[in-house]
Parts: C-alpha cells; sequence; structure tokens
C-alpha cells in the first residue's frame, strides 16, 4: 500500500461520467463530514485487488476529527474505507445486483483512533488492519454486522497495548448512502481489552459497547480508540460486571451463536473396523468434507443465532438437488478432498459420542451451556483444521435433526448434540472449572456414563498433529 493524496476531492464536472458512481457516493458522504478536507490522507492498494493485488480495500481515506466538546468527544482521526461495497458496478470484484439491494458486502469500515499530543498526521497502521479484515470478509464471504466481535490476540498497532481485540458498531456519524448499486453502511472497529472480549462473547457485543459509550477513556459517546488505554472498563467501574454483565447473562443469554474452533468428534457406538456408511464418520485420518449445503446451513445458524428469537430455529436440510458454488470453493481443486454429494449422505442416529476441544474451544462450554442452551439456542463450533462441525440445540430450536429420543445425531461430518435443560443444569456443575480462562494441566475429562457421552480437552498440539 502506499500513501497519495486525490488529486481532487470533487471531481471537474467534464470527468463526473468518469468517477465510479459507488466511490462517489461514498466520498459525498465524507464530504459532508468534512467540507474543508477535500483532499484527505490517503492509503491506496498499489496493484487494485481486480487487478490481482492482495489487499481488497482500493483506499483507506484519513480525515481529521474535531470532536465535540459538548458532548465530551475528544480529537482524533478519522478512518474511512473503499472497496467491500461496489465501487465500480461493472462486475470487476463484486457482482451487480441492482440498486434495490446491498451494494457489495453492503458495508464499508470506519475506525476512530484518539489523536496524541503533537501529531500532526495520522498513523497509518489502521489502514493495514482493515485490510485484514477486509482480507477475511473476501475470503470467507461472512460479513459483519453490529454488534459483531473480532478475536485478534494481538496489539492492533504491534505495540504493547491491551487492546487487541475489536467491536464493531454503526459509525455514529456516517449515514448510509444509497447507490446505483445498493446501500452501503458503514461499520466502526472499536479496539477493546481481552476481559471487555470475553464479556461481549458471555452476553452480547451491543451491551459491552453501549457501557463503553458511558466510559470518557474507554471510548465515550463516538468510541474512539485509545491504545493508550491501560485498565478495562471493569477495572475503572469494578460494579460492572456483576451489576451489568452477569444480570446481562442470566436475562438475556448470550448473542455468541458459534465459532471457530479446534475440535473433533467421535463415534463410540460402533466398533472401529465398522467401514458401513464411512461417509458419516466425521475424524480419521481423511475428514471428509461438507458439502456447500451444510456449509450454508451452518453459516445461516449462525446468522439465525445472532437474532433475540422468541422461537430459534435451525434452517431445514434442502433436499434439493440444486449445487450452488460459493466463490471459495470454486477456486479450489474438486481432487483435493472427496466431496460428498449432500443428497448421498443420510442422517445417522449415534448412540455413544466423544467430544474433544482445545483448552480455548473448551472454556466456552460454559457460555454454550449457560448463555446460549438455557436460553432456548443453540451453539455450533467449527473446526478450523478440518469440516467437522458440532452443534449443540436445546428442546426448544426447530429444525433439529437430533431429537429428544435420539439426542445425538450426524449428518457427515455435521454432530448435533440435543440436551435438556435438567442435563445442561448438571454439566455446569460438573464443567464448572472451565469458567476459568487460566492455563490448566491437560488433559481434561469429563464423563456422564449414563447419558453416553464424554468430553475431554486437550492440547493444542493434538489438533494440530491428527495421528497423533
Amino acid at each position: 500500500m502506499d500513501e497519495v493524496r486525490p488529486t481532487s476531492g470533487a471531481p471537474a464536472h467534464g470527468l463526473v461520467p468518469l468517477f465510479p458512481p459507488g466511490l462517489q457516493a461514498i466520498y459525498g458522504e465524507c464530504r459532508r463530514l468534512y467540507p474543508e478536507q477535500a483532499n484527505p490522507l490517503q492509503v491506496t492498494a498499489i496493484v487494485k485487488y481486480w487487478l490481482g493485488g492482495p489487499d481488497p480495500l482500493d483506499y483507506i481515506s484519513m480525515y481529521r476529527n474535531m470532536g465535540c466538546p459538548a458532548q465530551d468527544v475528544q480529537e482524533h482521526w478519522h478512518y474511512v474505507s473503499f472497496g467491500l461495497s461496489d465501487l465500480y458496478g461493472d462486475n470487476r470484484v463484486h457482482e451487480f445486483t441492482g440498486a434495490d439491494g446491498p451494494s457489495g458486502f453492503g458495508f464499508e469500515l470506519t475506525f476512530r483512533l484518539k489523536r496524541e499530543a503533537g501529531e500532526t498526521a495520522p498513523p497509518t497502521w489502521p489502514a493495514e488492519l482493515m485490510q485484514g479484515l477486509a482480507r477475511y470478509v473476501f475470503q470467507s464471504e461472512n460479513t459483519f454486522c453490529s454488534g459483531d466481535h473480532v478475536s485478534w490476540h494481538s496489539p492492533l498497532d504491534n505495540s504493547e497495548s491491551r487492546i487487541q481485540h475489536m467491536l464493531l458498531t454503526e459509525d455514529p456519524q456516517m449515514q448510509p448512502v444509497h447507490t446505483p448499486f445498493g446501500t452501503v453502511s458503514f461499520l466502526q472497529i472499536v479496539g477493546v481489552c481481552t476481559e471487555e472480549l470475553q464479556a461481549a462473547q458471555q452476553w452480547n457485543g451491543q451491551g459491552i459497547l453501549e457501557l463503553m459509550r458511558g466510559i470518557g477513556v474507554a471510548g465515550g459517546p463516538w468510541l474512539i480508540t485509545d491504545m493508550r488505554r491501560g485498565e478495562t472498563i471493569f477495572e475503572i467501574d469494578p460494579h460492572l460486571q456483576q451489576e451489568r454483565v452477569d444480570m446481562g447473562i442470566e436475562t438475556e443469554g448470550s448473542n455468541l451463536s458459534g465459532v471457530s474452533a479446534k475440535c473433533v468428534w467421535d463415534d463410540l457406538s460402533r466398533p472401529p473396523d465398522d467401514e458401513e456408511d464411512s461417509r458419516s464418520i466425521c475424524i480419521g485420518s481423511q475428514p471428509r468434507r461438507l458439502s456447500n449445503k451444510d456449509t450454508e446451513q451452518i453459516r445461516e445458524t449462525l446468522r439465525k443465532g445472532l437474532e433475540f428469537n422468541s422461537k430459534t430455529a435451525l434452517p431445514p436440510i434442502n433436499k434439493s438437488l440444486l449445487h450452488v458454488q460459493s466463490r471459495k470453493d470454486s477456486l479450489e481443486s474438486e481432487s483435493s478432498a472427496a466431496i460428498i454429494p449432500h443428497e448421498l449422505v443420510r442422517t445417522r442416529q449415534l448412540e455413544s459420542i466423544h467430544l474433544k476441544f482445545n483448552q480455548e474451544s473448551g472454556t466456552l462450554l460454559p457460555l454454550c451451556l449457560r448463555g446460549r442452551l438455557l436460553h432456548g439456542r443453540h451453539f455450533t463450533y467449527k473446526s478450523i483444521n478440518g469440516d467437522t462441525a458440532i452443534t449443540f440445540v436445546s428442546t426448544g430450536v426447530e429444525g433439529a435433526f437430533a431429537t429428544e429420543e435420539n439426542p445425538y445425531a450426524a449428518h457427515g461430518p455435521w454432530l448435533q448434540i440435543l440436551l435438556t435443560e435438567e442435563f445442561v443444569e448438571q454439566m455446569l456443575g460438573d464443567l464448572q472449572e472451565l469458567n476459568t480462562r487460566e492455563e490448566t494441566k491437560l488433559p481434561k475429562e469429563y464423563s456422564w456414563p449414563e447419558k453416553k457421552l464424554k468430553i475431554s480437552v486437550l492440547p493444542d498440539s493434538v489438533f494440530d498433529n491428527p495421528l497423533q
């Protein structure tokens, strides 16, 4: 990426038709906020993404925002991305789908960084951070929504800062814009500490963001990130954890519906040498791939899980022969793994199962049980090392292929586990030690023989070296 300054914030009248309408619409919203900064400092991709470059965002503009003393908003740098939405409308990056829906992925990213004393130009590291998030969106085709969290596990600016993760919310100043290629909203990145991320996972991102808005040094009304912030909101106000977060979990549950994880599952109800219907076994030397339809169903599960519905529902398995390839799948060689057609894999009822998680995934089990299943919702672990998926469902979830009569059911490598409220309460008591994020001696094993269920929490090396 390179730093440049646009030759003109508003093209000459004769060049307007050549100025991409999607780009022009976002520039227009920026000019509304910053009429005196027609030529902001800008980071641009040296080789555009649509020409084979690595950076999906064509530009990131950087503005100096004077804040709002009346609202106790401090001066800061304001970053705005260009490229997650459809800037051109000619299918070079995004498929043109008309003006009525979202433009491209439907949003652009923004970021507000506290201006340090004596700074005359904005730091450029946030531009690379935004490119990293954009690469994730393009590669996974998973879009962001307000309230989402991003586990980064590293200081955002590569310093020694405690700000190592992100939450996303609506930008407080930028309004959605309508372009000939669809609508674009603006999602603001908010830097948070590990403890704040964990609270957002256990409760919900919007609740934590609202707490941060009420604490000036933690962001204030416009949620400005201060990389030098040394205290979490819970250290600043110790009452917040018990009075707001814990109470919120009890009354509302968690809106975290699933995570990418290191996990596998094993069917203990069949002998190891039983080769019948091997397509339904999810682990082994060559794990089977989830079909595109299963993958889309899990994505829909995660999307629906983020909604506070009175009745949580899993989308039904579609028996249609229609085969739709995602952009990512279309780039993979079909010979790289055995793709089992969705409609050829039958759902199997299992009698006894063994679940295996690494420590980070295992510590989320109490959240899954307390914050999700006790509130009639579901929670999915999707393996990052293969195509295994494990979804826990409660009796209030409709559309699951696991039932009270057959609580363990597998569709290819996707396992569903239905747990009754009584069993969830029992498991929470038995798994109490997993509530801590501190390192503990592994392996840990938990077993419920009467339920024919076993859970192991294992070192990462077991998942990184599957033959061990």
